[in-house]
């Protein structure tokens, strides 16, 4: 029996991925759970197991495709037949599978995250995670259905597909094409056109033919440019040979996954909350040398220890003396929620943009097993591998700008929090020591700040608390 197995929801709110990577190909036998695919979504990277055991019987999505939740992305041939006890397991199965599949909201539903607030028959729209569920009239257009040809073959490069079509009658002069991989067998009457699929949705909606278009990108790909200049009938006569890829001007990169929805995120923030910025340089040379004298304990021999380790403890001990700081806004009730608890978001640079994953119950943990945490949070980050669950439910952020040699910034709030510190690099800076001039180790931080909750004097002793823990880390110890 074949069973497809559908695009699930991995995060709540969540409506499209990016199917990255597969790991099977048709003709592989899998077992249940076995990772299969890798994703894309507006949040991170995440690997996905199938439900079933079999043979994969066909890859239905190409690799670079964005498709919605509950779109069929392999299928596989389960072994099973359908009726009696075995029709029963196997429905079992493919309930199980479906389930991971959301259903639209009832008229009246909850929705997590919408304060109690009914579900209305709108359109649900993608969200942050942990943020609540957006609705909307809008309507989304429909996918372009994946052509039957994909589910029979193994994926291979992604910019290249066929498009049924003849060659035209009498064609100009063409270049010495690059390099290709040879056609299939059985794609007589096929061209070959080497094309991204943004580019070839372009073509679709604008009505042009890519099998008659020369193209002028790296090895002859077509390029939007080339569409367009097709689509408005100024497309000239190919050059006798390819215009050099060291020509080209511009460069345009799809704004999708993790940095579109991070970009959303940071515009709403921004002309939301009003922000407030404060900065206060610091003296760090006693934390830089609690930082070296730590390092050479026992107790945090398997972990790394950094100045942003006492950073964290600063913050978090803060907290515990303003509460306020720790709180967010809801617009809904009209009520300020105070955080008894603190899941400290550290902000992280990943080649698809920025996520903010967060300690959870930070303020709870020893200092060992804090640089633990914080180590593990890094290097899933640097991986890719940080999941939705992971960034959910952050109370107070800190963004590390020091590491890319800079003094300071004015950080963004992340959304549905009050309160983000930057802390700038540590370098050697002439600092007045009882009345004489001597090189110290300076860092500068900045403090942003909604000001619907936190008022210019709380920013200020919560900013002013943190410097003097840094610059005598006893201070930790007396307050925390």
């Amino acid at each position: 029996m074949r069973r497809e197995f559908k695009l699930p929801d991995v995060g709540e709110g969540l409506t499209e991925a990016e199917i990255v990577r597969w790991h099977v190909r048709p003709g592989d036998a899998v077992k249940v759970n076995q990772i299969v695919v890798e994703i894309e979504t507006a949040k991170s990277i995440v690997e996905l197991p199938i439900p079933w055991d079999g043979v994969v019987a066909g890859v239905l999505v190409e690799e670079g495709v964005t498709v919605d939740v509950g779109t069929p992305i392999v299928s596989v041939d389960t072994g099973g037949e359908a009726g009696g006890d075995e029709g029963g397991a196997d429905e079992g199965l493919q309930a199980l599978a479906d389930d991971m599949v959301p259903k639209p909201p009832a008229e009246g539903a909850v929705e997590p995250g919408a304060h109690g607030s009914p579900a209305p028959k709108e359109e649900r729209q993608a969200v942050l995670v942990g943020y609540g569920v957006k609705t909307g009239a809008s309507k989304r257009r429909p996918r372009k259905q994946q052509p039957p040809s994909i589910a029979a073959a193994p994926v291979a490069n992604p910019s290249r597909v066929e498009v049924t079509g003849r060659q035209p009658a009498a064609s100009p002069p063409q270049p010495a094409p690059a390099p290709t991989t040879p056609a299939p067998a059985g794609a007589a009457g096929r061209v070959a056109v080497l094309a991204k699929p943004p580019v070839r949705k372009l073509a679709k909606d604008l009505g042009v033919d890519l099998t008659t278009l020369t193209g002028t990108g790296p090895q002859g790909s077509i390029t939007r440019d080339d569409v367009h200049a097709a689509a408005e009938g100024t497309q000239a006569a190919p050059a006798p040979q390819a215009q050099p890829q060291q020509q080209r001007r511009e460069e345009r990169v799809p704004v999708k996954g993790v940095r579109k929805m991070t970009a959303q995120a940071m515009v709403a923030s921004a002309f939301t909350a009003p922000h407030v910025t404060e900065f206060l340089q610091v003296d760090v040379t006693e934390t830089m040398e609690a930082v070296r004298r730590l390092r050479t304990l026992p107790d945090f021999a398997e972990v790394k220890v950094s100045p942003l380790l006492l950073v964290c403890k600063a913050v978090l001990t803060a907290v515990g003396r303003y509460p306020m700081i720790n709180s967010a806004w809801d617009e809904a009730a009209q009520e300020i929620v105070v955080k008894h608890y603190v899941n400290l978001g550290i902000a992280a640079a990943t080649p698809r943009g920025l996520v903010v994953p967060n300690i959870k119950d930070a303020q709870a943990l020893p200092l060992p097993e804090l640089a633990g945490q914080l180590g593990a949070l890094a290097e899933t980050a640097r991986a890719g591998r940080t999941q939705p669950a992971e960034m959910a439910g952050g109370t107070i952020t800190i963004t590390n700008v020091g590491v890319f040699g800079i003094d300071a910034g004015t950080p963004i709030l992340n959304p549905g929090e009050s309160a983000i510190l930057a802390f700038g690099q540590v370098r050697d800076m002439p600092w007045v020591v009882d009345g004489e001039l001597a090189v110290r180790k300076v860092t500068t931080l900045a403090l942003s700040f909604d000001h619907r909750i936190v008022d210019g004097e709380l920013g200020s002793m919560f900013l002013r608390d943190v410097g003097a823990m840094l610059e005598d880390p006893l201070r930790m110890l007396a307050w925390g």
